[in-house]
């Protein structure tokens, strides 16, 4: 009977054991899980981001890649679901759900919302020292490849090769940069061809809705009034804006405005660009100007010498990486080409 006793308590003891065994092994197994669902949800997050940096790869007519559901990294049965909404230009929230299926149920499961800020994206890049006059207003970062003073609005960082003189700059300043955050576009016609509709270089454009298509002038030419390109418009010369409510909105992948001279705007003269636009000279005013000029560039505004250099025009310079960024394929060669070096999450939490 004792000995019996001892057997049934040793028994006892002994599924004491294997139960806390069975426990503490079910505990191990969920947070494998749960690291795993987590390690899923942050990929989610670098998948984004990623493509977030590259628009290139979305297909039109979507700027950003808005998300995609039952996404998987590798084949089996762990997925993840992402969500990309943009808060602005430049500022993104990225809500990725990672989940483990085990026939029709989800037996785990993480959540993180994250904010995504690109950073530094260019909106106006000047190839030497420039003022930024007081009615100049730019949304994003500024590069200057010399001396910048400001005296009008920078809502981003600046970055000059020299010093930085001014106020309403609410990012930082960067002050001699070894090099610009950004590179110079250098695109030529050849870059945006191989195909392009050649218009006679002095000859004003019509007052039109022009199709989407690349248009080729080896010269001078002027924009009237009323005229809206949709594409990309390519001048040797000097482009004279002359009239009001011109507009040239870009395709996809491709730049707005390429000028081999200078933009000179006239008398109560406008101008819309929507993507990039690459000018070799200045933007400068014609001096009978008596009522305002004004340029407005939702993309990046990229000058390679002396950046606008008339301080009555009215300037609007807002950074958009998703319709500036470029893939250009001269002589069957991809090239890439974006005005955002980078991008960082603000902040991760999770749901």
């Amino acid at each position: 009977l004792v000995v019996l006793i001892i057997v049934m308590a040793i028994t006892i003891t002994a599924l004491g054991f294997v139960s806390q065994s069975d426990v503490e092994l079910a505990c191990g197994q969920n947070m494998v899980l749960h690291r795993q669902m987590d390690y899923l949800a942050e990929s989610g997050l670098e998948h984004a981001r990623g493509l977030i940096l590259n628009p290139q790869d979305i297909a039109a007519p979507d700027e950003y890649w808005k998300g995609g559901t039952n996404l998987q990294l590798t084949s089996g049965s762990d997925y993840y679901d992402v969500v990309v909404t943009r808060n602005d230009l430049c500022n993104y929230i990225i809500d990725c759900d990672s989940y483990r299926m085990k026939d029709t149920e989800r037996i785990g499961f993480s959540s993180l919302r994250a904010e995504l800020r690109l950073d530094p994206c260019i909106a106006y890049w000047v190839g030497s020292s420039t003022t930024v006059s007081s009615n100049m207003n730019i949304k994003g970062d500024v590069y200057c490849d010399g001396t910048l003073t400001n005296n009008g609005i920078i809502n981003g960082d600046a970055f000059a090769a020299r010093t930085i003189t001014g106020t309403n700059i609410t990012g930082k300043k960067n002050e001699s940069v070894a090099s610009a955050p950004v590179a110079w576009p250098n695109l030529t016609v050849a870059d945006v061809g191989p195909t392009y509709y050649l218009i006679d270089p002095n000859t004003p454009l019509i007052p039109s809705v022009y199709p989407a298509r690349v248009y080729y002038s080896m010269g001078d030419i002027s924009m009237p009034g009323n005229v809206t390109i949709n594409g990309t418009l390519v001048v040797g010369g000097k482009l004279t804006v002359s009239g009001p409510n011109n507009v040239i909105a870009a395709v996809k992948n491709f730049p707005a405005l390429l000028v081999g001279g200078q933009v000179l705007m006239k008398d109560a003269s406008s101008l819309v660009v929507n993507g990039l636009a690459q000018i070799e000279q200045q933007i400068a005013v014609d001096p009978n100007t008596t009522n305002t000029a004004c340029i407005d560039v939702t993309g990046a505004l990229f000058i390679h010498r002396d950046g606008v250099t008339s301080p009555s025009i009215t300037v609007n310079v807002t950074a958009a990486p998703a319709v500036a960024s470029i893939e250009v394929s001269p002589g069957g060669v991809s090239r890439r080409w974006g005005p955002a070096a980078g991008a960082f999450f603000k902040s991760i939490k999770r749901e």
